[in-house]
Formats: structure tokens, sequence, C-alpha cells
């Protein structure tokens, strides 16, 4: 379980302060949660504040009780928090396998690690051997760093914007990958999203918007408001999400 404690971060800016999270409170135990809302609300700051990328101006943040809050992104993988990259990171050098033993850690065999890309739609055979670099595209980068993540069996698993810079052929099919993995995960998912698609997914949806918590609530519950079907949370919001 994951709970942030009146989170609040700010930067400097033409000399002043700037405020981009403030005051955010939450807990995260939902096997998958999607977090929404304008462009500029902080959400993206957010994930990378849970990551251990950014370390928060005020509050505390703890993983199943212990305050985290002083760990850097290291310490907090060990601890069981994965982040996915909006742009996954290529290693020129290393192959697909090298990735996925790297990310278990522990020496696993050609064909658990087979299994992971699998699970992910990608077929074992043409990626195991191949080299992580710019002949990959973004989708596939996507999905074998899911695989690694799978691999990894975090407590928890961090997604800033999975859909940014792919095609709509590789969005279908990341969406098959992400409910399939709703399914099989052992911890939580906790993905930054504007997609109808991915929210659609959700245990729970939670709506971020100049910094603070603006909404929340079940998908049953959300859906409607993001979708202008109820009383809208936000209109600029409904239209990203359509």
């Amino acid at each position: 379980m994951l709970e942030l404690q009146h989170i609040s971060y700010d930067v400097e800016q033409d000399g002043d302060h700037k405020d981009i999270l403030r005051d955010i409170s939450l807990t995260i135990n939902e096997r998958f949660v999607a977090i929404t809302g304008p462009n500029g609300g902080g959400k993206s700051t957010l994930a990378k504040l849970i990551a251990g990328i950014l370390t928060p101006a005020q509050g505390r943040i703890l993983l199943d009780g212990e305050d985290i809050t002083g760990l850097n992104i290291t310490q907090r993988a060990q601890k069981g928090i994965s982040f996915a990259f909006q742009q996954p990171v290529r290693f020129k050098g290393l192959t697909v396998q090298d990735l996925i033993t790297l990310a278990s850690g522990r020496s696993i065999g050609v064909s658990e690690a087979c299994s992971y890309l699998s699970e992910v739609g990608l077929c074992a055979k043409d990626y195991i051997s191949r080299e992580v670099d710019a002949s990959l595209s973004g989708g596939e980068l996507k999905r074998i760093e899911i695989a690694m993540i799978m691999a990894r069996g975090t407590k928890l698993s961090v997604f800033d914007e999975p859909e940014a810079g792919i095609d709509l052929w590789s969005f279908t099919n990341l969406i098959q990958v992400f409910e399939q993995l709703h399914t099989k995960i052992n911890g939580s998912i906790l993905i930054i999203s504007h997609q109808e698609r991915i929210l659609n997914i959700a245990d729970r949806i939670i709506v971020l918007s100049e910094g603070r918590v603006k909404d929340q609530g079940t998908r049953d519950e959300m859906l409607p408001k993001l979708l202008g079907e109820v009383g809208g949370v936000c209109s600029a919001l409904s239209e990203k999400v359509r």
C-alpha cells in the first residue's frame, strides 16, 4: 500500500516559487489506479515523486507503512517500486534477454525470459536476442518495458502516459497488455493517462488539476463525470479523454 501524506512540490521560476503540487494526500491500495486531468496539472510530477526521481518540498511517502520519502529511485526500486518513462530508454549493446534478466534481479533461463515476452504479445524468438536500440519501435519498447516490470514482480508499477509517442495499432495492443497485466500482477499498477480505454480498465480514477486532487472514485463513479454525462469535473479533460 502506498500512502501520500500532505505532499507538496514547488519550483523556482523567474525568481519566484511556483507551486506544482499542493497538499496531496492519497492512499493507493487497489490493483489498478489511473490518475488523469488537464495538462500541467502535476500528474507526471506526482509520478516522479512516487518513483524517487524528485523529492517533495513537504509531506511524507509511505510504502507498506515504511517512510520512503528520503529514498532515491534506486533505493525505492529495491523496496519494490517500478517506474516506466513516457519514452523508454534504449540500451545499445544490451539484448532484450539481458534487460529482462537484469530486471528480475536473479539468474533466469531463456524459456522464462521468453515467457514474459509472450505475456506482452511479442514473439519471443523474434525479440529475445535483439538489441534494445533504435531498431525497436516505441510500441515494442513499451511492451518490453512491461515485460521487465513483470519479471521484477514489484509491489507498485508506475506508468507515466504509456500511450505517448505510439501509433494507434501499437496503442490497441498496449491496452490488451494492460488488461492482462491487471489480472496477473501481484502488486498495484498506477497509470498516468488521458485515454478513455485506459481509464475504463482502472479500479479507481483520481483527477489531478492545478496541483490538487479535484475528485476521485471508482471507475463507474468517475467515467460518467469525465465524459460529460454527469456534471463535469473538467470540460477540457472530457475532450481529451474522447
